[in-house]
C-alpha cells in the first residue's frame, strides 16, 4: 500500500520560515520525481517544486528563491524549505510521487495535505 504523508504544516508569521516533510512508503522512492502542490480556498491546485530523481530542481515562479525543495533517499522523504512566508503561500500542500516505467507507463500517487496558514 502507497502513502505519502506530510508533515510540518501550522500558522506562522509573515517572513517567517516552516519545513514540510513528505514520508513515503510502499514505494521504491529513489525512481519517483517528487513535487510539492498547492490549493488556496477557492483557487485550482498549482505546481510548486519538484525534484528528479538525479536530483535536479524546478520551482514556481512565485516560490523562486524563498522555497527549496530537497529529498533524502536513504528515509524516502521529501522535504519542502519554506522562507520569507508571505499570507499568499497560505494553502493545503499535497506530496506528489510520479514515475515512467521502461514502457512510459505512468504510476503517480498523492499525499493527504498539510495545512500552511501564513497570517498575523
Amino acid at each position: 500500500q502507497v502513502q505519502l504523508v506530510e508533515s510540518g504544516g501550522g500558522l506562522v508569521q509573515p517572513g517567517g520560515s516552516l519545513r514540510l516533510s513528505c514520508a513515503a512508503s510502499g514505494i521504491v522512492f529513489r525512481i519517483f520525481t517528487m513535487g510539492w502542490y498547492r490549493q488556496a480556498p477557492g483557487k485550482q491546485r498549482e505546481f510548486v517544486a519538484r525534484i528528479t530523481v538525479g536530483g535536479r530542481t524546478s520551482y514556481a515562479d512565485s516560490v523562486k528563491g524563498r522555497f527549496t525543495i530537497s529529498r533524502d533517499n536513504a528515509k524516502n522523504t521529501v522535504y519542502l524549505q519554506m522562507n520569507s512566508l508571505k499570507p499568499e503561500d497560505t494553502a493545503v500542500y499535497s506530496c506528489n510521487a510520479e514515475s515512467l516505467d521502461g514502457l512510459g507507463r505512468r504510476s503517480e500517487y498523492w499525499g493527504q495535505g498539510t495545512q500552511v496558514t501564513v497570517s498575523s
